[in-house]
């Protein structure tokens, strides 16, 4: 979906500024990993909540997305994670609409139109305890599946990127769409997340080939070539990986 979380490229935002001490060797020179206690525990309640098994990844990214798009904007970055875990927790049948509404954020969860994203009858799974929770997170989600075609393109063909038009999930950023590029890298079958966030058979998992493909700069942001030459654009290559139904080739 194309919404407000789709910033890449997007203008009028302003400078990004990182938040770093002015010494930079100082131990905490970076920027803070939560900016008060309450973000703690909305992210600590977001990695709980997932593990109980009743969503992946790709739905709780699109639950995040699903918001309106001034709403999403006004938000902080963990405000939008409570948004989006509230939406889950409802639409996968845990949390009732009474009990939605004396939560924090709650004017933002518009339960009125459902998300597309599906309600298993799945048993609820016992959180792992403190120590068994590091070692998943260590250990992370992996989409790597086995390759069970071959790739539709070899590297080096020129391709292009497709309008995304559908209301649901997609990583293929807006600033992409139509541009033209080509194959750098071939990834091999990965979970496709347009499919993964609104799967009806938990069992039937969706690959798609992985590609990364390179862009002339000027391609996805024809204005830069009014501040540098266009031979500067064209060796300024930007990478970004594609799945293959996102592409078509003449």
């Amino acid at each position: 979906m194309i919404g407000a979380h789709d910033l890449g490229g997007k203008q009028g935002f302003g400078r990004v500024l990182p938040e770093r001490k002015p010494d930079a060797s100082a131990p905490d020179r970076h920027e803070p990993l939560f900016h008060a206690e309450w973000e703690r525990r909305a992210f600590a309640l977001t990695l709980a909540t997932g593990m109980l098994g009743q969503w992946n990844i790709d739905e709780s990214r699109h639950a995040r997305e699903s918001q309106e798009p001034q709403r999403y904007l006004d938000n902080s970055y963990y405000e939008t994670w409570l948004v989006g875990l509230q939406k889950l927790l409802h639409a996968k049948g845990l949390l009732e609409p009474e009990e939605l509404e004396s939560l924090p954020f709650a004017d933002s969860v518009d339960i009125s139109t459902s998300l597309s994203i599906p309600r298993h009858n799945k048993p609820v799974i016992e959180p792992p305890s403190p120590a068994k929770a590091a070692e998943l997170l260590a250990k992370g989600g992996p989409t790597r599946l086995p390759d069970s075609r071959q790739p539709k393109y070899a590297v080096g063909t020129t391709v292009q990127v497709l309008p995304m038009t559908h209301a649901g999930h997609t990583r293929a950023p807006e600033y992409v769409h139509g541009a033209t590029g080509i194959i750098h890298a071939i990834n091999g079958m990965h979970i496709y997340p347009d499919a993964n966030a609104h799967r009806r058979d938990e069992d039937a998992v969706v690959g798609e080939m992985l590609y990364t493909v390179s862009f002339a700069r000027v391609a996805l942001f024809p204005s830069h070539a009014l501040q540098a030459s266009v031979k500067e654009c064209n060796q300024d290559r930007i990478f970004v990986d594609l799945w293959e139904p996102y592409l078509t080739h003449d």
